[in-house]
């Protein structure tokens, strides 16, 4: 069981031998509680809470682009946002509402589409640095070799960023600008450059 925050790469994992509700649910309460303590508040920044109305509208506007509508409860605190897997388990009611509760919208991957999961990724790299070249004779090998792994990953952890295909378009469209004068104005077509005369040149 993964869970993954790109920004500062740093992960929290739990091996088991089989991953039931029962074993998941509590796992993903637990880890997600204790991100959400040491998140801080907003108060505490100094940023003056946001009404709400505008609290409700971020969750209706995060609810418009889903095919599938969950029904929103009356009062939600301030929104985010977990990417999780496309799972039966993920979707139980009892867990989805919990989720709401803490001011968290779950953002489910399409079947088949474990490559917009950064976590996926994650796991792989752990998975090499874990496994490869072992020869392990229990489960119990495994997960503890697995979470050591992630351990030694914390110690200085990558943060990821998102690629993809809309992130090429973007490196697309800033290599077609054109940079003004060495300054920090640019534009998408070139500025022809005047040709000097033959004989300016001989001249000069």
């Amino acid at each position: 069981m993964t869970l993954f925050h790109p920004a500062d790469g740093r992960v929290r994992l739990k091996g088991v031998t089989t991953c039931p509700n029962a074993v998941l649910h509590p796992w993903l309460k637990s880890e997600l509680s204790a991100i959400l303590a040491a998140t801080p508040d907003r108060n505490a920044t100094g940023s003056p809470p946001p009404a709400p109305a505008a609290t409700q509208l971020e969750w209706e506007r995060w609810r418009e682009g889903l095919s599938v509508k969950p029904t929103l409860l009356a009062e939600l605190p301030p929104l985010r946002m977990l990417v999780l897997d496309n799972l039966a388990g993920h979707k139980t009611p009892e867990f989805v509402c919990w989720l709401f509760a803490h001011g968290v919208a779950p953002l489910y991957t399409p079947l088949g589409g474990s490559w917009l999961n950064m976590a996926e990724s994650l796991q792989r790299i752990l998975k090499r640095r874990a496994l490869n070249g072992q020869t392990p004779d229990a489960p119990s090998q495994i997960i503890a070799w697995f979470e050591a792994a992630a351990e030694h990953w914390n110690r200085s952890p990558t943060p990821f960023e998102w690629g993809g295909k809309r992130a090429a378009r973007r490196r697309r469209s800033r290599n077609r600008r054109h940079q003004l004068g060495g300054s920090a104005a640019w534009t998408r077509s070139p500025v022809r450059r005047r040709t000097p005369l033959y004989g300016y040149e001989q001249r000069k």
